[in-house]
């Protein structure tokens, strides 16, 4: 196995027993050899029955983590880095899913162009039942899933700033780009479902995280 392509992925957890299922089974099921990548679920103290959705789809490549308390999605975002043996870093959050090919594209594109600093694809938007409702270019709409970064880059920005409770996607992207670049790969390969318990809807609080960057 080529350290090269080896890929962490990591999935955020808080309350998502009715999704994280449908995730980690499109991830368990990628086109890229499981000798190949990780997946490093961080559970932030769920209450409800997300650990046990998660133990019914454990296999070798999965590792959990456990947080004593309830410690915020940034935080949780770079403990799960911070524990990853990979040379590239996808999130996924637990109420979305992916193509079957979603691993094998954007780590392909990573290893093959050595000057790419990250790659991100187009993705669908869904709705509750999985509907198709558009397909997004990532450029015109970036959401914080669905990059793959490479690890040296995300090390010297810090990871996520775990101030930012909300919006945190949208600050790192920008420390990020200080330095490096962002390639769009116009593949739709992600599905980001909309629900009623989606953070985005919460406006006051993105708007208020969103002005702290924007300052």
């Amino acid at each position: 196995m080529q350290q090269d392509f080896f890929v962490s992925v990591i999935i955020p957890v808080f309350n998502s027993q009715k999704y994280i299922g449908r995730c980690l089974r499109s991830l368990k099921n990628q086109s890229l050899s499981k000798k190949n990548y990780e997946i490093i679920i961080v559970n932030d103290f769920s209450k409800d029955h997300s650990l046990n959705e998660i133990l019914k789809q454990k296999t070798n490549n999965i590792k959990v983590i456990n947080n004593s308390k309830n410690l915020g999605l940034p935080t949780s975002l770079n403990i799960g880095i911070k524990s990853a043996t990979g040379s590239y870093i996808v999130r996924v959050d637990s109420d979305d899913w992916v193509h079957v090919d979603f691993l094998n594209i954007l780590s392909t594109f990573l290893y093959i162009n050595k000057s790419l600093d990250a790659v991100a694809c187009d993705y669908s938007l869904v709705d509750e039942n999985e509907n198709v409702i558009k397909e997004v270019n990532c450029d015109n709409k970036p959401v914080g899933c669905g990059i793959m970064f490479r690890m040296q880059h995300l090390l010297e920005i810090n990871l996520y700033d775990e101030k930012f409770l909300y919006c945190e996607e949208e600050a790192l992207r920008n420390e990020f780009q200080k330095k490096h670049k962002i390639t769009r790969v116009p593949v739709c390969l992600y599905r980001y479902r909309q629900h009623e318990d989606n953070r985005s809807n919460n406006k006051t609080k993105v708007n208020r995280y969103s002005k702290k960057i924007n300052r």
